[in-house]
């Protein structure tokens, strides 16, 4: 999203000559939108930080301004709360990547599940060209067997129209998507196969709240992990976080 890539994490100061509206959420949008008119503004709402306001964004991510749109501040809020230091900043984000996912039904996913009734689930954004993301794949009867259904959604690193995008719609495309996925796992190539398929924007969704490589892997709570971790490790943080 070109709005971070703007800020940098760093504090901006804007031009006087940006008209202000009368109110904090006025103010904040007018800012927003003439840095990028079509900025997601989903909420915004006053910050634990007293004369700090956080404006949501589509996807879960987050933004800080001044209540006269002057200043925007991309970064992690701390509270000092009972000797610890919490990152409101991540859970609030946690909350919103958590919606956006639950929101996807799970006929578009690729659900690998246990036997008996699962303990807890991951949603995991996966690329069938991805050598960590086969790896992960061969622990997936573990994850399974300690408890853990994993839904596969589709983030094809490439791009859409790269290979591993068309891997990904041969597999969700498939009568039998499980094997279908499987094999691609296995690096063995598929029979091409169209139809309608959510792929692409599964890739974006990916992209909006934050996945930049794969495999990323979402816990119930919304919390979003980065890269390959070994079953017994993905399980237990899975287990947490439910």
């Amino acid at each position: 999203m070109s709005v971070f890539r703007i800020l940098g994490g760093a504090v901006l100061g804007l031009a006087a000559s940006v008209a202000l509206a009368a109110d904090p959420d006025q103010s904040i949008r007018a800012t927003l939108t003439t840095l990028q008119p079509d900025m997601p503004i989903e909420a915004i709402s006053e910050s634990p930080m007293t004369g700090l306001y956080q404006v949501h964004l589509k996807g879960g991510r987050l933004l800080y301004a001044s209540a006269d749109g002057q200043f925007l501040m991309q970064g992690n809020l701390y509270q000092y709360k009972n000797g610890d230091a919490v990152n409101l900043t991540r859970q609030a984000e946690s909350k919103g990547v958590a919606k956006e996912i639950n929101a996807i039904p799970i006929s578009e996913m690729v659900v690998f599940s246990p036997k008996e009734p699962a303990k807890a689930h991951i949603t995991v954004f996966t690329d069938t060209d991805c050598g960590y993301c086969q790896k992960l794949h061969s622990e997936v009867p573990e994850l399974n067997r300690r408890g853990i259904e994993v839904r596969y959604v589709a983030f094809p690193r490439q791009g859409i129209g790269s290979h591993g995008y068309n891997s990904l719609v041969s597999v969700w495309c498939a009568k039998d998507r499980q094997a279908a996925m499987d094999k691609a796992k296995l690096g063995q190539d598929l029979p091409a196969a169209t139809c309608d398929n959510p792929v692409a924007k599964q890739y974006e969704l990916g992209q909006m709240i934050g996945v930049n490589g794969t495999p990323a892997v979402v816990m119930g709570n919304g919390d979003l992990i980065p890269g390959y971790q070994p079953a017994p490790q993905l399980a237990e943080a899975a287990l947490q976080s439910k």
